[in-house]
């Protein structure tokens, strides 16, 4: 079977099941099938074996189950630069673009800036901070063994010089002296527990403890401020990813902990979903 064909095939059979992206889901899977760019799979004309075929159409049959396209390819981008994913991990989003970037922003005047991510997953906040800022110490602190395995190879392949700590954000404070850090960050779990039953299903194959943020979805910023806030300088940012309607009670969780200059950001859709905030060194 040639390239077109074997297009067509894929595509017919996400477009019969009802995919919402048979186009794009298509290219991705065969592109992953077949080992090569976008470009290189417009210009193949030749015949692709029959187990590559089969390959690319087991592939698509994983997508029809729901399954997220990102799992089914093992690999995903993020800001410029490619992340294994898989079952374990939960799956890179534009959505923490606006975290990074206001992170971004916000730290690089400081000349040599001591950052920790708490809930890191696959390190696309850590190695993006490592590598976008000169100078910087970066620390990733993840607690399910599943993404930290994706963590740990995702540093390697990025070649990012990150501190790497497998345990929970509640029991590592200790490896950070009080107002040593410049800048926390964290896209924590923040679904509401009764929320996540009625996810799409492709979300529902990502890890719940990387969803699941307590009953008001906020409870990994109430501990995050509660356990960490005193790690950071007078003058040190914190800055979340939020869900959509946590902008007002996290700004007044940050008010109440001793921070100042509290700005909240929103996506493309108009959603607050990042915020930032001095600490006043006063909690």
């Amino acid at each position: 079977m040639i390239v077109p064909a074997l297009n067509n095939a894929v595509k017919s059979l996400l477009t019969r099941a009802g995919a919402e992206n048979p186009a794009g889901d298509t290219i991705e899977i065969l592109c992953a099938a077949l080992e090569c760019d976008r470009t290189q799979l417009i210009l193949r004309q030749d015949n692709i074996p029959d187990d590559l075929c089969e390959k690319a159409l087991q592939m698509a049959r994983r997508r029809i189950s729901g399954e997220p396209i990102q799992y089914i390819i093992g690999t995903w981008s993020f800001m410029g630069r490619d992340y294994k994913v898989g079952e374990g991990v939960l799956i890179p989003r534009d959505d923490t673009e606006v975290v990074v970037r206001e992170a971004l922003r916000l730290i690089q005047s400081v000349p040599h800036p001591q950052i920790v991510d708490l809930c890191a997953g696959s390190g696309i906040i850590a190695i993006t901070l490592h590598k976008e800022l000169r100078n910087a110490t970066v620390s990733a602190v993840e607690k399910s063994g599943e993404a930290f395995a994706y963590l740990a190879e995702n540093a390697r392949q990025n070649h990012a010089d990150i501190r790497m700590i497998h345990a929970d954000l509640a029991d590592c404070t200790d490896s950070f002296a009080d107002g040593s850090l410049d800048m926390i960050v964290s896209n924590p779990p923040y679904i509401r527990t009764d929320e996540i039953a009625d996810l799409q299903s492709e979300v529902q194959y990502e890890p719940r403890l990387a969803l699941d943020g307590g009953e008001s979805g906020c409870d990994f910023y109430e501990m995050i401020l509660d356990l960490w806030s005193k790690k950071l300088k007078k003058g040190g940012i914190i800055a979340f990813e939020i869900g959509e309607g946590q902008f007002n009670y996290i700004r007044d969780l940050l008010s109440d902990h001793g921070f100042t200059d509290i700005v909240g950001y929103p996506d493309i859709q108009g959603i607050t979903r990042a915020i930032t905030a001095t600490y006043t060194g006063q909690y």
